[in-house]
């Protein structure tokens, strides 16, 4: 009996043996054919690959624009919308080599570009206000001159290191990956483009709707921030100039601003007219829930309060100073140009624009424009004799320059040369000063010991370090301007003034902070040493130039006068948009469809730099002139010398020379990332 009873339960283990090894096989089998789809159609498939690929560039991108690991998550919690949008931009860019067999070598070129472009932007973002975009394409002969102001040898070894291996990855790529050996469904392939580019359409026209997208960016920086990197960088590439406008003919523009209107500019008065765009200068007091030791700015304050003041609209925050010059000088808004676009790094490099240098230049008036930074910086050498300025000194023009602890120039030394050009000449003066000291990027660790100014209430530490080094800045700046009125009081010509602050400080102000209700507004002052009704109004700051002729009853200019008469109307901005584009990039039917403005010869620096003599002292050359400053440089058929400033009247040639050269030796103004400005002659 219990034999049989053991025989049955040997027959049943080997029964359930053989069971579990059956169903071994087949579980084997499902978990061997799950690994295959998965590694073979998931994991091997080229959409998703495409798919993981783009959202792990786009999480490594966004997290430099946020300066933070988990950045692209915050984006995408922030705005999902948004960070759909940039998704699609970067997976269209992918799907197109789709129809390609060289897949791989493809797919890490664009890997390599995003991820640049990601890297460029977080370390640009590092050492100023405005995030990369194409127009920095542009000047990018320049950046390797300024790169080694902002990098250290060990750090430019790094990158140069870097790109040497990523070429060498696509040369090794190129070589030796296989082309796609698996014959390509071109037709697949087509129709999946065509979705991701529907798909792109459908998110961008949500994204516009809920405004989570915009065609129009105000500030770059923030709309990065918003918006996303893709989409800002490639609309900064897509979207420049200024669109035709619907409608637009030469009866158009005769409506927006007639013929007859443009017979009547006349002049009544013609005192001298000096514009001071004052760097990131504000009166501290506008901003909520901060406590001051003392009053910061009392001069302005004292100047707002007994001259026509207001607050000013400017198209910038924290940076982009050339774009709310541009708005004064040529009373167009920035708002119809391309997102992000500077005009004096595209079109006024080639294009002349009507201005009231221009304008006032018809009446006699010498024009100068002064600015005591770099005279290379927004191609401002190039693009002011496209805007009538006969004469412009920058930097590299002025002696004795005192520097903030940034390496700023002090704006002191534009008293002396806004002074000077007043001297220069026997006619009335257009000058158009930019000052720079007030310039950020503003220090997070202590930097002024005992600081004029001291703020409670800031968040952290880091921030209040950061505002009392610029307070401490606005105060001298403060100073400055009171010295120049002082002056001005008692020339003996009659003067017009007028001062204002071309955008915030970039220190992380809200709307809601600023008693304006906006980050775009800045505040101007009309000072004239004569008498001038007081009559306060806000403006936008392509309406200043209009507003402050009026005042002292000048007509001079097609957007002046278009402005003057047409401020506040219902087609007031459709007009201005129209009147711009005929101006700059259409027919030119405002000026009878020729340009009548010409480039001016315009000089570097208002007073003559010239070599008088050359004398050979110990076996070294010496030359002695006028005019020399620090950036004053002996050059020889176009190659500079090493040379030492001496002084005004006296530099030291440090190289060796043949003697039949010295007669070809010439000075040349050389900036400080080696642009040339000028030359003697």
């Amino acid at each position: 009996m219990s034999e049989m009873i053991t025989k049955e339960n040997s027959i049943q283990t080997k029964l359930k043996s053989r069971k579990a090894k059956k169903q071994g096989k087949v579980h084997g089998k499902i978990y061997t054919k799950t690994a295959a789809i998965v590694n073979g159609k998931v994991l091997g498939n080229t959409l998703f690959q495409t798919a993981l690929l783009t959202l792990l560039i786009l999480l490594f991108i966004e997290g430099f624009e946020y300066k933070q690991l988990f950045g692209g998550l915050v984006f995408f919690i922030r705005s999902p919308i948004a960070f759909l949008l940039n998704y699609v931009i970067i997976f269209l860019t992918f799907a197109v080599f789709w129809l390609l067999r060289r897949r791989v070598f493809f797919f890490l070129i664009i890997s390599v570009f995003w991820l640049a472009l990601g890297i460029t932007n977080g370390l640009i973002l590092m050492n100023r206000m405005t995030p990369f975009t194409t127009a920095d394409l542009t000047v990018i002969d320049m950046a390797f001159d300024i790169m080694p102001t902002y990098f250290s040898n060990v750090q430019l070894a790094i990158i140069i290191v870097v790109i040497v291996v990523i070429l060498l990855l696509f040369l090794f790529v190129f070589i030796f990956v296989p082309k796609r050996r698996m014959k390509i469904n071109y037709k697949r392939a087509v129709v999946g483009i065509l979705i991701v580019m529907i798909a792109f359409t459908c998110t961008w026209a949500v994204g516009i709707k809920t405004e989570k997208a915009s065609m129009y960016f105000q500030n770059l920086w923030d709309a990065y921030y918003d918006y996303g990197v893709p989409y800002c960088f490639l609309s900064t590439w897509l979207n420049k100039g200024i669109k035709k406008p619907l409608g637009y003919s030469a009866q158009a523009v005769s409506d927006a601003v007639s013929p007859e209107a443009l017979a009547s500019m006349t002049s009544v008065n013609c005192p001298n007219i000096i514009f001071l765009q004052l760097e990131s200068f504000i009166d501290p007091e506008e901003v909520s829930g901060l406590t001051f030791s003392e009053t910061p700015v009392p001069y302005f304050k004292e100047l707002k309060e007994n001259y026509s003041s207001g607050y000013l609209t400017v198209p910038v925050v924290g940076g982009g100073t050339a774009n709310t010059e541009f708005e004064i000088m040529a009373g167009m808004s920035m708002r119809f140009f391309g997102p992000g676009e500077y005009p004096y790094k595209n079109i006024l490099k080639k294009e002349t624009c009507e201005t009231m240098a221009y304008n006032l230049k018809r009446l006699g008036y010498a024009t100068h424009a002064i600015h005591n930074h770099r005279g290379a910086f927004y191609n401002r050498n190039i693009v002011f004799s496209h805007l009538g300025y006969d004469d412009f000194t920058s930097l590299e023009y002025m002696s004795y320059v005192s520097k903030t602890p940034k390496n700023f120039a002090m704006d002191d030394v534009l008293h002396g040369e806004i002074m000077g050009a007043l001297n220069a000449t026997e006619e009335k003066d257009y000058i158009y000063a930019i000052s720079v000291q007030g310039h950020g990027e503003y220090p997070t660790k202590k930097t002024i010991e005992n600081p004029v100014v001291r703020v409670s209430g800031t968040e952290t530490e880091a921030i209040r370090y950061g505002y009392e080094y610029y307070l401490q800045q606005i105060r001298e700046m403060d100073d400055f301007v009171r010295g120049l009125t002082a002056e001005l009081s008692d020339y003996e010509e009659d003067v017009v003034l007028v001062l204002y602050g071309d955008h915030l400080p970039a220190l992380g102000m809200k709307d809601a902070e600023m008693q304006s209700g906006s980050t775009f507004k800045t505040e101007y002052v009309i000072w004239t040493n004569f008498e001038l009704e007081k009559k306060d109004m806000n403006l936008a700051a392509y309406q200043l130039s209009a507003e402050v002729q009026k005042r002292i009853g000048m007509r001079e200019g097609t957007l002046t006068v278009y402005h003057q008469d047409n401020m506040g109307s219902d087609e007031y901005l459709e007009n201005l948009h129209l009147l711009q584009y005929d101006m700059l990039y259409g027919k030119k039917y405002v000026y009878g469809e020729k340009n009548p403005f010409e480039p001016t010869e315009m000089n570097m620096g208002y007073r003559p730099i010239r070599i008088e003599e050359i004398v050979e002292m110990a076996g070294q050359y010496y030359i002695s002139g006028e005019g020399f400053t620090p950036f004053s440089k002996v050059s020889l058929d176009g190659k500079i010398l090493d040379t030492v400033y001496m002084g005004p009247t006296v530099l030291k040639l440090e190289e060796d020379v043949l003697s039949y050269d010295v007669s070809r030796m010439k000075v040349s103004q050389v900036e400080k990332y080696n642009a040339v400005l000028s030359t003697t002659e």
